[in-house]
């Protein structure tokens, strides 16, 4: 699956080195696969989950997909001014600057356990984002999962929860 991946130097910005997953998107097997090694590597922890939460944009393009064979709910993390209604609002920062992040504030009820999913974790800001706005709704955060993770910028070391990525470049 790691062959999939596509660096584009100097996206969106010089000198990011930006990993494009969208090639394994347009190979079905591959996905499947992706989607499969993530149900059996939950399956397998044995981790109590109440909800799969999806960062925005690719965070949630498996996510619902995964929720659904896990039997669980999907909630979405989305980019400020997104979801309609009333929403947790947390800043984070990026590689490439400071955004913010939403989740609505029914989504979750208090005390559940929570999976963050997303397509990459490089510095950790967006998951560290998420984590926050998962513990304003009173819910907690089990496990994050990554499709990829960039080692060097070791954002892994900033979550408060276990952490896998299935590639790791």
């Amino acid at each position: 699956m790691k062959k999939k991946l596509v660096a584009i130097p100097d996206f969106p910005r010089k000198g990011i080195m930006f990993q494009d997953i969208f090639p394994i998107f347009q190979d079905p097997i591959a996905t499947e696969t992706l989607v499969t090694h993530i149900v059996h590597h939950i399956l397998a922890s044995g981790a109590k989950l109440d909800a799969i939460v999806g960062l925005d944009s690719r965070g949630f393009l498996l996510g619902p997909w995964i929720a659904n064979r896990l039997g669980t709910a999907f909630v979405p993390i989305r980019k400020a001014g997104k979801l309609p209604g009333l929403n947790f609002k947390v800043g984070y920062e990026k590689e490439y600057g400071t955004d913010y992040f939403e989740m609505s504030t029914t989504a979750l009820t208090p005390n559940a356990h929570v999976l963050v999913l997303d397509d990459l974790i490089a510095t950790g800001g967006s998951a560290l984002a998420a984590a926050k706005l998962i513990k304003l709704a009173g819910a907690n955060v089990t496990k994050f999962i990554f499709f990829v993770e960039l080692l060097d910028l070791k954002g892994r070391d900033l979550l408060p929860a276990e952490t896998y990525s299935v590639i790791q470049i």
